[in-house]
């Protein structure tokens, strides 16, 4: 059957519209993970208070959900097309809701860790499966609007983690956000019922080496750039936990996890080539239409990441203000990414993949240029407000474009590998644009200070070795002028350190939005390979493959 029949015997207006319960609770398992992600930041300093352990001890159960998520994603779709769908959907859900249970009732932070393993662990298969029970349950347009839905969850639970978890820990304190998080999994829970799927397959075999290959991979790219700063770019600091010949083991890491990644790679099309079932299936990427969507996928993640790292660094940590005064701010870019990711299926009609991909990516990349001109030390102004709310329109669209064009492309029982591909690209991509931001605003905060304080002949030489702001990180005015009251530096001689330091700072956020925008700006290369299909012409992916 070739495309132009099944494009004629499957129009889009003549599928029958399937109830949208199933996907409430799809949402809403959504909203399960990204509010328990988006809740743990909010409640570390609650955690370092009531266990006495420092933060860098508090953060490392972030780190193990991440680790756990990225490292198990492609197994947990295995898992699922073994077990069936529902029935892991719903083990998993019950496996996070006692994950909450150990953060309420945890009584050290050790039991805090353990609970985001277990909640990493499901996330894990939860990822995947609901990429599959989207395939299983709808079609057509109710399967783009159902896919948009996702990313919309994962706004909209960013924005309503930080408000009850910054009330509620502010009021009560910060275990029962998770009380809130065990709501959501027990909700979840009750809808799974209204789910359909099938029954699994018995027979399918989890290829071992293909998981602890991928396995590692992910973990040593993950870790190698969430500490290039604390470790070093490419010369070991005195954080790192070791060195071989002063080189830093952050790039060493990434070198690893890369050799690691196309060893994966080799097993999988030589497994596939025996006959065997791989891990995941590289016919997801057997077009250069489905390589350039998780191209994409991959550079809109990383943007995101990239820029929800800088306005908290500036808005905590140089303006000193608390993550409340940071969810206000990131606001307009949030129900922007919401809103948009829901309404973008309808603009499947008109426009293409194509046509959107690269719309959308000249919007985030005209958002970062003008941030980059207009951005100042408050983050309100409304030419700011103006520019996040340009970027999260194209934003929006991206993540769920990119998305939909994996899922149709695929037959329905390839969803789940979708979905492992989509949960390793995106946590991978965060890893990434968080470190690639902390990496460029701190180099390049560093050469400014250096710069300015060589041309600068007001400032002693002595005082500025004493001082050595060149080899600080980013530090509010009144963190610098606390630090200058133990030297001999005078009123004007603190007021020009000042000086020197909010310019570099301001130069140092300007310059790095431009270097975003030009990442941005690159991608309009994978998005222009997207394909130009409507969704009416979508060949039917059974027969695509064929």
């Amino acid at each position: 059957m070739t495309a132009t029949h099944a494009r004629d015997a499957a129009p889009a207006h003549a599928e029958p519209k399937a109830s949208w319960a199933p996907m409430v609770g799809l949402f809403f398992a959504q909203m399960l993970m990204s509010f328990n992600v988006a809740a743990l930041p909010v409640s570390i300093g609650g955690m370092v208070e009531e266990f006495d352990v420092p933060p860098t001890t508090a953060s490392t159960a972030i780190v193990v959900y991440g680790l756990a998520v990225a490292a198990l994603v492609m197994v947990g779709a295995k898992l699922g097309q073994r077990v069936g769908w529902v029935l892991i959907f719903r083990i998993v859900v019950a496996t996070f809701a006692g994950s909450s249970l150990m953060m309420l009732f945890g009584p050290n932070v050790y039991w805090i860790i353990a609970a985001q393993v277990v909640a990493g662990a499901s996330a894990a298969i939860i990822v995947p499966s609901l990429v599959a029970l989207i395939a299983e349950n709808y079609r057509g347009r109710q399967q783009a609007t159902a896919v948009g839905s996702l990313g919309s969850a994962r706004a909209i639970s960013g924005v309503t983690a930080f408000f009850i978890g910054g009330a509620l820990g502010t009021l009560i304190g910060w275990r029962p956000v998770f009380g809130v998080v065990l709501g959501i999994a027990v909700l979840v829970f009750i809808l799974s019922f209204r789910l359909r799927g099938d029954r699994g397959d018995s027979g399918i075999r989890i290829d071992l080496v293909a998981a602890v290959l991928i396995g590692l991979a992910i973990v040593s790219l993950t870790l190698g750039f969430n500490n290039l700063n604390g470790w070093g770019v490419l010369e070991a600091t005195d954080n790192a936990p070791f060195s071989i010949g002063r080189i830093s083991p952050a790039p060493l890491l990434v070198l690893l996890g890369i050799v690691l990644g196309q060893a994966f790679f080799l097993w999988t099309r030589r497994r596939t080539k025996q006959g065997k079932v791989p891990l995941v299936s590289l016919q997801v990427l057997g077009k250069g239409s489905e390589r350039a969507a998780v191209y994409a996928m991959f550079i809109v993640v990383a943007l995101e990441a990239a820029l929800n790292f800088t306005v908290p660094l500036y808005i905590q940590i140089v303006q000193g203000r608390t993550p409340f005064d940071t969810s206000l701010a990131m606001m307009p870019f949030n129900l922007t990414v919401f809103v948009t990711a829901t309404l973008i299926v309808r603009f499947y009609g008109r426009f293409n993949p194509r046509t959107i991909g690269v719309a959308g990516f000249v919007l985030t990349t005209a958002a970062l240029v003008w941030l980059s001109f207009v951005v100042t030390n408050n983050w309100e102004t409304l030419p700011t407000i103006l520019g996040l709310f340009v970027f999260g329109v194209g934003q929006g669209a991206l993540v769920t474009l990119v998305f939909n064009v994996l899922v149709t492309a695929v037959p329905k029982d390839l969803a789940g590998d979708v979905g492992s591909i989509r949960g390793t690209t995106q946590n991978l991509a965060s890893a990434v644009g968080t470190a690639l931001a902390g990496a460029l605003l701190v180099g390049i905060l560093a050469a400014n200070i250096s710069s300015a304080l060589t041309q600068n002949t007001y400032l002693p030489e002595e005082l500025v070795d004493e001082v050595s702001l060149e080899n600080a990180n980013f530090v509010s005015n009144d963190q610098l002028r606390s630090l200058l009251e133990g030297t001999d530096a005078t009123p004007s001689q603190t007021d020009e350190f000042v000086r020197i330091n909010e310019e570099a700072r301001l130069s140092a956020l300007r310059m790095g939005l431009l270097i975003l925008a030009g990442i941005s700006a690159l991608a309009i290369v994978p998005a222009a390979r997207l394909p130009r299909y409507r969704p009416g012409e979508i060949p039917e992916p059974q027969n695509a493959r064929k």
